[in-house]
């Protein structure tokens, strides 16, 4: 059994976002933090930095227009370099001021083309970098009882998805990502994954939805969320944060441990942890008070853990106890794994990749963070907007 865990994990992906390096905070302030990046090419460094620590992290997510560049090409020539790779790219029509009413649903026709003009652009950028997958999350919605009508913008919608998808190359993707509510508190044009999985499945095969894991009212079951998608095969991606109240951006595992745990089971249940599944399990983050390369990496270790454990089930033992209606005892074996100590495991996988076995201690002792400290003191830090 344990050789089987470890064959699984050996195989596992985690992409990181070029955001979580950069400067973030509430809505109220933003915190600045020594050393952070000051370009597209140092978020990157720094993400090949907790590759070279984890093992498991070697593709990156660029958000245009914050990592914009002259040469996308030589960007993705610049991430080989460091031993990474462009990951998904990330559409952004919500910091615009145009945007104000929607993006791709605002009622006004020239903003609309503005944003799928956007989208479009995201391809391009696909097609210098390498990418395979665009996301698009919409930020559209209403504030009010008769703003506007919800219909027709289900129809506009429907349009700039259509034309997006149309650009698409044959290896390519569209990733529909799903938010309950924020900025728009009275409808979200894309508020749930029933929404999103509709267009998708409207769109073809290759219109798939992203789950965020923060993105839910309190009490959401997610891995039913997941388990249904994964049998419609719609489930093309994760962005994996932790929420206490609303869409809070924190480390994956922090508030809910056991959740992720069963996220995990109901994706290994269904052998989609293999990269060839075609899952983009991917960290959303955004890392305000506490350091940001540390905190992409002990996300990355609260994956691992709650993968390794999901793997301990005794799946045969669970499925026995199903079919016998032993509600405790099929209870009881998922609990078994989940409170079993996987960290040793880990540990000596990781000693048997050629890493180190403490992954956090590993990059204290680089000296990197002391490195940029002190290298970066010059330009404009990167953070929301840039």
């Amino acid at each position: 059994m344990t050789r089987r865990i470890k064959d699984a994990l050996r195989e596992q992906r985690i992409e990181v976002p070029s955001w979580a390096y950069g400067n973030s905070g509430t809505r109220f302030k933003v915190f600045n933090q020594p050393g952070v990046p000051r370009t597209p090419e140092e978020k990157i460094a720094d993400a090949a930095q907790v590759h070279a620590v984890t093992g498991i992290a070697p593709t990156v997510s660029l958000h245009i227009p914050w990592d914009r560049v002259d040469d996308y090409a030589r960007l993705a020539r610049h991430a080989a370099n460091l031993g990474v790779r462009i990951g998904t790219i990330n559409a952004n029509v919500f910091s615009d001021d145009d945007y104000r009413l929607g993006s791709v649903t605002n009622p006004d026709p020239r903003i609309r083309r503005k944003a799928i003009a956007h989208l479009l652009d995201c391809v391009d950028v696909m097609d210098a970098t390498g990418s395979t997958d665009l996301k698009l999350w919409f930020a559209d919605g209403t504030n009010y009882p008769g703003q506007d009508n919800i219909r027709v913008r289900q129809d506009r919608l429907a349009e700039a998805l259509d034309i997006t998808y149309a650009r698409l190359g044959d290896q390519q993707r569209l990733l529909l990502e799903y938010k309950l509510f924020e900025p728009a508190f009275y409808t979200t044009d894309v508020p749930d994954w029933g929404t999103a999985y509709a267009h998708c499945l409207r769109l073809g095969e290759r219109a798939q939805v992203v789950i965020d894991t923060g993105h839910h009212a309190p009490g959401t079951n997610i891995e039913f969320i997941v388990a249904f998608l994964l049998r419609a095969g719609r489930l093309g991606a994760f962005d994996f944060n932790s929420r206490f109240y609303a869409d809070d951006d924190l480390m994956v595992g922090a508030a809910d441990p056991f959740q992720l745990f069963r996220i995990m089971f109901e994706i290994v249940s269904a052998d989609a942890l293999r990269p060839a599944s075609g899952i983009n399990f991917m960290l959303d983050q955004c890392h305000n008070i506490e350091p940001k390369i540390p905190g992409q990496i002990r996300s990355i270790l609260n994956v691992q853990e709650a993968t390794a454990k999901a793997l301990l089930v005794d799946t045969a033992a669970l499925a026995a106890a199903q079919s016998t209606g032993d509600v405790l005892g099929a209870n009881a074996v998922l609990m078994d794994a989940y409170h079993t100590d996987v960290r040793p495991l880990l540990r000596e996988l990781r000693a048997e990749q050629g890493l180190d076995p403490d992954p956090m201690a590993a990059y204290a002792r680089s000296g990197y963070a002391e490195r940029i400290v002190a290298e970066r003191v010059d330009g404009q830090p990167a953070g929301w907007g840039a």
